[in-house]
């Protein structure tokens, strides 16, 4: 029984911040809409970073406490063109993405071209340094395309 509880308590006590087009995660905002994503990354000539969350995952909330507010993953963040896909969600949109991306425990980051190629894949928590080179790497993959 207390198990149970605990399970319900860690999946309903993490805030959901979101708004109809965005999810907000540590210092950034998150589009959440595919298409628009992809739309804006080949319009604007920048990789789709794809975060993969749940309300309950705890690791997730690092990302949110630490990665999210550091100033050096700030920056690179800024080449990208954010989505978040909350794998509870359910929409069709999210399970095509989830399957397609083999996401099947958050947290988890696929950087992306518009065309779906994968550039770099983050499985689970990485500190901001690392997930700062992480970053590089997909900007570097997406220069040599």
């Amino acid at each position: 029984m207390t198990a149970l509880g605990i399970g319900y308590y860690s999946m309903n006590a993490a805030p959901v911040l979101s708004d109809e087009s965005n999810s907000y995660h540590g210092d950034t905002a998150w589009g959440t809409d595919v298409d628009e994503a992809i739309e804006t990354a080949a319009a604007e000539d920048k990789p789709v970073l794809v975060y993969f969350w749940t309300t309950w995952c705890t690791y997730c909330e690092e990302y949110n406490t630490n990665a999210y507010t550091d100033p050096g993953v700030l920056d690179r963040l800024e080449e990208f063109v954010l989505l978040a896909v909350n794998l509870d969600d359910g929409s069709e949109s999210a399970k095509q993405l989830q399957t397609e991306y083999n996401a099947n425990y958050p947290p988890q980051h696929v950087a992306i071209t518009p065309g779906g190629e994968i550039l770099v894949e983050i499985n689970g928590y990485a500190e901001p340094d690392a997930f700062a080179t992480y970053l590089d790497d997909a900007r570097a993959e997406w220069e040599r395309r």
